[in-house]
């Protein structure tokens, strides 16, 4: 585990790294899954259940304050009269999140969500360096699966050294359990990684489990604070707007990923 992988530093010679390993968020992340994927396929499941329900882009946004879809199905109807009691709202949230979820991969696998820019190019830089790749979601694995499988073909499952989601940490972000059980899995030290994160939540798991993290801002947290981060900016695809300031421009490399993660120690 003490060995060290090797990038392209910015004049193309070789750039020793202690990086051995890239975490990557889901939702929000990965593809902008949130409001163009999970709020469009839970209207559908509505539509399905005939329910006069409808979330647009505030109203999810709102809801975007907790994570997991069947814990937003259950805070929504606490607000609404024409919810069912109590004893069976966590049945009707449980059927109406199955429902979405097969909504969603329909529309996942019609072209609706694409991965973010320079996420791939980002991806492809790992791969070429012998850094791993791996995923830490609380989404569900399904959920994953559509998204990475329609963008990265059939044997996408190759590209990760380990895929920890929803089923396999439970706890859900901000709760640290998803990324204590992803380093578990690498069988590696935190000081060896480095997350890809797009909300407050996620970033605060990453701080609980001593993960370094930076942040590509997504629709629905484009302001918020995400203490801890190590850097900050719009998007893979510009080194434009990073806080702080990238060593130089264009997207956003493995190389400039293993410098943020030198300023950590």
């Amino acid at each position: 585990r003490a060995h060290q992988v090797r990038a392209t530093g910015r004049h193309g010679g070789p750039l020793r790294l202690k990086l051995q390993a890239l975490i990557w968020d889901v939702d929000g992340t990965l593809a902008e899954t949130e409001r163009d994927g999970h709020r469009v396929a839970f209207n559908l499941a509505f539509e399905e259940f005939g329910l006069d329900w409808f979330w647009d882009e505030h109203r999810y946004g709102e809801l975007l304050r907790v994570t997991g879809g069947r814990e937003r199905l259950l805070l929504d109807m606490r607000s609404r009269a024409d919810a069912p009691d109590e004893p069976r709202r966590e049945a009707l949230a449980v059927a109406l999140h199955a429902c979405k979820n097969t909504h969603y991969a329909h529309l996942v696998d019609s072209g609706a969500v694409q991965l973010r820019p320079g996420v791939l190019d980002l991806m492809s830089d790992c791969a070429a360096a012998g850094v791993r790749l791996a995923i830490a979601t609380t989404t569900s694995r399904s959920n994953v699966e559509a998204l990475l499988a329609t963008a990265l073909g059939d044997p996408w499952r190759t590209r990760f050294a380990a895929v920890l989601c929803a089923e396999d940490a439970p706890l859900k972000k901000p709760d640290p359990q998803v990324y204590h059980r992803c380093l578990a899995a690498l069988d590696l030290p935190a000081s060896a990684v480095l997350a890809v994160e797009d909300s407050p939540a996620g970033v605060a798991a990453c701080v609980a489990a001593d993960v370094p993290v930076i942040v590509t801002r997504s629709h629905y947290f484009a302001r918020e604070a995400v203490p801890g981060a190590l850097a900050v900016g719009p998007g893979l695809a510009h080194a434009e707007g990073w806080s702080p300031a990238t060593a130089t421009p264009g997207r956003i490399t493995l190389a400039q990923c293993a410098q943020w993660l030198d300023c950590a120690y």
